[in-house]
């Protein structure tokens, strides 16, 4: 799996309403929570900083900073029994799991936001196939999001700007790429089960349960 990604040459609006997505309703997911590690934060936002004079750039605050991993469904789809047993599975499976150890340094302009790739990608694909097997054998193999054959195709990272018109990448990039700033190493030890929704422009979770991995 490579960690090369490319700039794009244009943007496009991160908030068009995705299928079965509208206002008020919730997704539930298993995703890495990003604030508490402080080096990270320190470094998105000194990216952030060198992307405020752009407007069609909404920046990510730190309280939902993220590494989306696995989208499970609507919660409104999902029984209460159905979620026990699939944060039981999911606990089984992690505490097997080495802790994943990744790197963020320079982040690169995609289609829809600017982010910051996780290095190596395999510790983080690990967790993500074993999470997609717990999703499976509780809620059944159709409800495990994206084709086995789109998995490969993961590029895990963390946002640092979702993008909210279509722009052109190439001024966003220069901005980027004039910032001084050292590699950031955290090791993953937690992953979180969240319920969000998206009505404000951003991704906001109302709650989050921290499963460890590898303990």
């Amino acid at each position: 799996m490579s960690d090369l990604v490319e700039h794009v040459d244009n943007m496009q609006d991160h908030w068009w309403w995705r299928p079965g997505w509208q206002k008020g309703r919730h997704f539930y997911a298993c995703h890495f929570t990003m604030s508490q590690h402080a080096e990270l934060v320190e470094l998105v936002q000194l990216y952030q900083q060198a992307l405020e004079p752009f407007p069609g750039l909404d920046a990510i605050p730190a309280t939902w900073l993220h590494l989306t991993m696995q989208g499970i469904g609507f919660l409104d789809e999902l029984s209460g029994d159905q979620a026990v047993k699939l944060e039981k599975a999911i606990r089984k499976r992690l505490a097997k799991l080495p802790t994943p150890v990744v790197t963020f340094h320079r982040p690169v302009v995609r289609p829809e936001a600017v982010y910051l790739p996780a290095s190596p990608p395999e510790p983080i694909g690990a967790v993500r196939d074993a999470v997609r097997v717990a999703i499976g054998d509780v809620l059944g193999q159709d409800h495990v999001e994206l084709a086995p054959e789109h998995v490969p195709a993961y590029r895990p990272h963390v946002s640092v700007a979702y993008s909210n018109s279509a722009q052109a990448a190439e001024p966003i990039a220069e901005a980027i790429s004039g910032v001084e700033a050292a590699p950031v190493t955290v090791s993953l030890n937690h992953v979180g089960l969240l319920e969000f929704h998206r009505d404000n422009r951003m991704y906001e979770w109302t709650s989050a349960v921290q499963i460890p991995i590898g303990h």
